[in-house]
């Protein structure tokens, strides 16, 4: 009998699949335990990332609240709004102040005479200079014109000339001459409706009586007979009409007359600008007072702040009782630390004339959280108004009124340092050694200066001055408004010494010099003159000798490093103390910095878990490779496994036909 053979795709119908399918759930146990373990990190940088957002919101309040300001605000305010406003400077004082406005800043406008249109040309377009000079005309105005014996007095800041010809010679070409040139005139042309309706306006660009205009022309007599406007000529030499006079603000202030070019006064109460508005019927009380507003609403966003950062550090660290569950970062040594560092800042206390935060009020609460008595705070606002900015920002405090503070460095350290001033800082000067010829004229006209090695070349204007004091002025505006100096920001101050014209660099220091080098009026002006170079303050801060720049001193001493201080005078010698005071908005600042630099602790934390979860990555990707490895081996095991059953299944079936076909032929 023939034996029949067992195919090996021939199965015992054994469940292979579910078989390795519930051994590989068992084996994928360690890849759910890895799975836990990266989203409980993952939960601890998302934490991790709330703190670095509640950090960031803090340091940027104290960033705010480091600087004195925030905490020394004046407020300056008028019964009659419509009248005046008025904004105050931290160093305004408080006080009371009866203002009066009887006369408000305008400019000068003058308008030409009607054209029949804008485009056509006027005169031959010969070249014409027109000559704009700024002064002071004293006479009076009738229709427009002024009457004879009136006089113009040049406000000292050179002629200004703009070229007219044959490429602009119409009104509208004129217009957009004298606008490009810059000169301080603006230019338009209105229509009056009339037969020569287009009527040419030119406004002078600054208030106050010094800036009314006296034009001339020389070229084409069209053009002049239409523009020159000299207001000593009389009727025939002004061929502009005067309809708004330059004027200056003239008010009272507690009595006392003030007159200005312009309706934004600033040095008349010091600290505090005046913003005219309108004339005044009776007096105005302009009051200035520490903003006690504003300092509160600065301490309070300090508690806020804090407390705001203080909540999130305890609400991710913390333990539930109640659910019995901690928070996500709970016993983070990070947390732990940043907390204590936090709350020991706010119990150190200061080194200025209020040392701790109770002082103002502020203390902590049971919950560790802080509050604001505001009794407490009023009351220390009355009493102590400017020492509170030292309790919260860097700040510097000097008992010479003429020693000022201006700054500390990086490694300044709180504390009161001694100053001694043994050479105070000069200004560069250059005084005549005979008094000067009063007639100028092209003879002696121009001087060539150095001011702080600045080179600049200035022209005189041509006259008889009636005093040497005119003539020194007239030094003094020229020098003033020459572009080389102004555009460095260089200026300088002329008097008279005996006399003599004396001009001084209105700087400070080594680098404070005048020296008159040449021109046909040097001789004239300061005969030979006689120039000294200014010199730095000296002295010493605590003790160790201090750099001098002009009329600042920079501690060199490790203890007072950096700490900058401007001596205005006085004498030599002992000055004093500076005090200097680190706040703890200031402190609190720096710490949030350091924490949230990239060496800081919360990244250096952050770094950490982000170095386990490639770990853990790295160890899932191997596990994952010995898992397919065992699949395959289950795999392989139990289809061997089946086939055998199968073939064995296979083998049972023939031998039981076998012998039950024996059996029958037995029968």
């Amino acid at each position: 009998m023939a034996t029949t053979g067992v195919s090996s795709s021939v199965t015992s119908g054994l469940d292979v699949n579910a078989l390795v399918s519930q051994l590989m759930t068992v084996e994928q146990q360690p890849l759910a335990k890895l799975d836990k373990q990266e989203a409980s990190y993952q939960a601890k940088l998302s934490a991790f990332g709330s703190i670095k957002g509640a950090v960031a919101s803090f340091q940027s309040t104290m960033r705010t609240l480091s600087n004195a300001s925030s905490f020394r605000t004046v407020t300056a305010t008028a019964s009659d709004t419509s009248v005046l406003s008025a904004t105050a400077l931290t160093s305004a004082l408080p006080g009371s102040y009866s203002v009066e406005v009887s006369s408000l800043a305008q400019s000068q406008k003058l308008v030409a005479a009607g054209q029949s249109s804008v485009g056509t040309a006027i005169g031959s377009g010969a070249t014409t200079t027109l000559s704009f000079d700024f002064g002071t005309i004293t006479g009076t105005l009738t229709n427009g014109k002024y009457e004879a014996g009136a006089t113009f007095s040049t406000a000292g800041g050179g002629v200004k000339t703009v070229t007219i010809d044959s490429s602009n010679n119409s009104l509208q070409g004129m217009r957009d001459a004298i606008n490009a040139a810059g000169i301080g005139v603006t230019a338009s042309i209105i229509n009056d409706g009339s037969a020569t309706p287009y009527r040419l306006v030119l406004s002078s660009n600054n208030m106050g009586a010094a800036n009314s205009l006296k034009i001339s022309a020389t070229g084409d007599a069209t053009v002049s007979a239409l523009l020159a406007n000299d207001p000593t000529a009389g009727a025939l030499g002004q061929n502009l009409s005067e309809s708004v006079s330059a004027l200056n603000a003239v008010l009272k202030v507690n009595g006392i007359t003030v007159s200005k070019a312009s309706n934004s006064v600033s040095d008349v109460i010091s600290g505090v600008t005046l913003n005219l508005a309108k004339l005044t019927t009776t007096p105005v009380t302009l009051t200035v007072a520490q903003d006690t507003a504003a300092t509160a609403k600065a301490v309070n966003s300090f508690v806020a702040s804090y407390n705001e950062l203080s909540k999130t550090l305890k609400d991710l660290s913390s333990y539930d009782a109640a659910t019995k569950k901690g928070a996500t970062l709970q016993g983070d040594a990070t947390i732990r630390n940043l907390q204590a560092k936090l709350r020991d800042m706010l119990n150190t206390t200061g080194t200025g004339a209020l040392t701790s935060l109770s002082q103002i009020g502020v203390t902590f609460q049971r919950d560790g959280s802080l509050a604001v008595d505001s009794s407490k705070l009023n009351s220390a606002m009355q009493s102590n108004f400017n020492d509170i900015a030292g309790l919260f920002a860097a700040t510097g405090k000097t008992s010479d009124s003429l020693v000022t503070y201006n700054a500390s460095g990086i490694n300044t350290k709180p504390g009161s340092y001694a100053l001694t001033v043994t050479q105070l800082a000069t200004q560069g000067n250059e005084t005549g050694t005979a008094a000067p010829n009063l007639t100028i004229d092209a003879t002696n006209d121009t001087l060539v200066m150095n001011i702080n090695g600045i080179n600049t070349t200035i022209t005189l204007a041509s006259k008889t001055y009636a005093s040497a004091l005119e003539l020194a002025s007239e030094l003094q505006s020229k020098l003033n408004s020459a572009t080389a100096l102004s555009a460095a920001g260089v200026s300088v101050s002329a008097s008279l010494d005996a006399g003599k014209i004396s001009v001084s660099s209105n700087s400070y220091g080594a680098t404070s010099s005048v020296v008159a080098t040449s021109g046909n009026g040097l001789s004239n002006i300061f005969g030979t003159a006689i120039s000294t170079t200014g010199v730095d303050v000296a002295g010493t801060i605590n003790g160790v000798s201090a750099s001098g720049s002009g009329q600042t001193l920079i501690a060199a001493d490790s203890e007072a490093q950096g700490l900058s201080v401007l001596i205005n005078g006085g004498a030599l010698g002992s000055r004093g103390t500076v005090s200097y005071t680190k706040g703890y908005a200031y402190t609190l600042n720096n710490f949030a910095t350091s924490v949230l630099a990239s060496d800081g602790s919360l990244s250096s934390s952050t770094d950490e878990i982000n170095t386990s979860i490639k770990s853990l990555a790295a160890r899932r990707t191997a596990l994952q490779h010995r898992l397919v490895g065992i699949e395959a081996r289950y795999r392989a095991q139990f289809t061997a496994l089946d086939q055998m059953l199968a073939s064995m299944n296979t083998t049972s079936t023939f031998l039981t036909q076998q012998l039950a076909g024996m059996s029958n032929s037995n029968a």
